[in-house]
């Protein structure tokens, strides 16, 4: 689902109960462990860590003035998404991730190339997430994704 909304709090006051709280705590375990040089924004209609364009002035090379996507959370119709735009970025780290996944959480995982999604919030590993966030600074992931753009 999409909220129309301006503000972390108005995005978090407009979701539903159920994944209200997990948001919350999610939310948390990504400012508490996420490298400096993000800044926490609304973006896309999600709850979004970016570079800011005072640091990548280049910005995101789809939208023209736009900060550099890393990071969003949000709450679906029947899931809660987490999007890691590193992960997309560096197989290292995709990979990492899907193996601690899959010895630290019974529940199967449902991933996409940046995107992990979690149908039953009691679920989400909040130790693995901390762990992902420390894994590419602002600069690693400037770097990752100056080499993806020039790719393409």
């Amino acid at each position: 689902m999409q909220y129309d909304v301006k503000t972390v709090d108005e995005y978090l006051a407009a979701i539903s109960d159920e994944h209200r709280e997990a948001l919350r705590k999610l939310r948390q375990v990504v400012i508490d462990n996420l490298p400096e040089g993000f800044e926490e924004c609304i973006s896309y209609k999600m709850i979004s860590y970016v570079i800011p364009l005072a640091r990548y002035p280049k910005g995101y090379h789809v939208t023209k003035g736009e900060p550099l996507p890393f990071l969003s959370i949000a709450s679906q119709k029947n899931h809660i998404a987490f999007y890691h735009m590193g992960m997309y970025g560096n197989k290292a780290i995709s990979d990492w991730f899907v193996h601690e996944y899959s010895h630290r959480v019974k529940a199967k995982l449902d991933m996409g190339k940046s995107c992990i999604r979690f149908t039953n919030p009691s679920s989400i590993p909040y130790d693995l997430i901390a762990e992902l966030c420390k894994k590419m600074t602002a600069d690693d992931y400037i770097d990752v994704y100056e080499r993806q753009v020039k790719r393409t």
